[in-house]
């Protein structure tokens, strides 16, 4: 083994462990085991995510190959060069985090953990990549476990908490991903790329099982939002099916066959859950969402409230605080762009949503086609939720599922023909 593949399998153990952290260690399981993650208080290490410390460190080991830091930094960012201009655009951020005295931790777990977490999973092999999907697996699949606990035992394993308070009285599960909400996009984005890249799971006889349990579980977080979506790209891809059948397409008669028999108990499983009420509280918060709509209203009616100057470089944050207090957003303003606004301004809004599409562009590039379904959830999210706007770790989740789950199998080398035997001919005396 090579001192290049040694530190590269060291990565390896090291973005692991940053997979791991990131699923399984959320911000109210760092306040229950009194670590001042969101809350006052508190040493400089304790407001990172331990995900963010395994990321660089497996970075940083990356750099030490043997081209060297910079040999390896200019071959990083030479085949990716829209990066270079969303770190810029992240770097305009932190500039306006120091003149404004505003704590800058927040968008180091949520803006640079994702960029630095691409560039180290894309100088990984295929070999090297397993270990980081196997590890997906079992943390998503232990979180929808706890999920299911929690739904119909109304036992917590983890107090749901904002800041310094327990938010009591809510049935929606949260297992080890901190909020119901997060939850549900995490679950939503690993039921997709299940759908959408059947190579995960090739067996069918496991698949399929394990799409129907995973999808289930969102009746369990309670994210409306995600459900919905996750049911319309299911839909668009039977509607899809269909129309090749008709055009002509053939399938295997045992495949239509365990199509027809798995709708079938599908429904019957589906009619027997409503009649016995076990997902009741989901459907009732289509009909009473407890002022999630009015409170979506009062997001846009925030910046009504701000003056020019405060919307184009970023109003007080004490003026924001109180603003929300008194417009019933205690939570958080539940719109990415309209909360950023309010946070960091107009002019930074623009510059980090253009750096985030060109980091998405990057992305696109080495992903499969599902990669599109997964962006109409994260849009779809943004635009519903605090979601990406606040200190959180939720957008390298979705940038992890991506580049783990749904890459480009830009590896597969198709055999060269055999050479063709020239024969040679020679010439026969008359």
């Amino acid at each position: 083994m090579t001192f290049d593949t040694f530190v590269e399998w060291l990565a390896t153990g090291f973005l692991v462990l940053a997979i791991v952290a990131m699923f399984m260690l959320s911000a109210g399981m760092l306040t229950n085991v009194k670590i001042h993650y969101l809350t006052a208080g508190g040493n400089f290490y304790e407001k990172l995510h331990p995900a963010t410390y395994f990321t660089f460190l497996a970075f940083f080991l990356l750099l030490m190959r043997s081209r060297g830091p910079i040999g390896e930094i200019d071959r990083m960012f030479s085949q990716s060069k829209l990066l270079l201009f969303y770190l810029l655009c992240w770097l305009f951020l932190l500039v306006q985090m120091f003149v404004l005295e505003r704590p800058f931790t927040v968008i180091f777990d949520t803006f640079l953990t994702p960029v630095v977490l691409c560039l180290a999973i894309w100088q990984l092999s295929p070999s090297q990549r397993r270990p980081l999907a196997w590890a997906i697996h079992v943390t998503i699949l232990i979180n929808i476990v706890v999920g299911y606990y929690e739904y119909f035992s109304g036992h917590r394993l983890i107090p749901l908490t904002m800041g310094d308070i327990v938010v009591l009285g809510e049935w929606r599960s949260s297992a080890f991903l901190g909020h119901p909400l997060t939850a549900s996009g995490v679950v939503a984005g690993y039921v997709l790329a299940l759908l959408l890249r059947p190579a995960l799971c090739p067996p069918i006889l496991i698949r399929v099982p394990l799409i129907a349990f995973s999808l289930a579980s969102l009746m369990a977080f309670g994210g409306r939002t995600a459900l919905v979506t996750v049911l319309i790209v299911m839909g668009l891809l039977v509607a899809f099916e269909m129309l090749r059948m008709l055009q002509g397409k053939r399938i295997p008669l045992s495949a239509a066959i365990l199509a027809i028999c798995l709708l079938f108990a599908a429904g019957a499983v589906g009619f027997a859950a409503l009649d016995l009420g076990i997902f009741d509280k989901m459907l009732l918060r289509f009909s009473s969402d407890k002022g999630s709509t009015l409170a979506r209203y009062a997001t846009f009616n925030l910046l009504s409230h701000f003056d020019w100057q405060e919307l184009l470089l970023g109003p007080n944050p004490v003026r924001v605080t109180s603003l929300q207090s008194q417009l019933g957003l205690d939570y958080g303003i539940e719109n990415f762009w309209i909360s950023c606004i309010a946070q960091f301004g107009v002019i930074h809004t623009v510059a980090l949503t253009v750096g985030l599409a060109c980091l998405f562009t990057e992305i696109i590039r080495r992903a499969d086609r599902g990669v599109w379904a997964m962006l109409l959830l994260m849009l779809t999210i943004a635009a519903s939720s605090v979601s990406f706007s606040s200190k959180n770790i939720q957008l390298a989740q979705f940038i992890v599922l991506i580049t783990v789950l749904l890459p480009r199998d830009e590896y597969r080398r198709t055999a060269a023909p055999p050479p063709v035997a020239q024969r040679r001919y020679r010439p026969v005396p008359a």
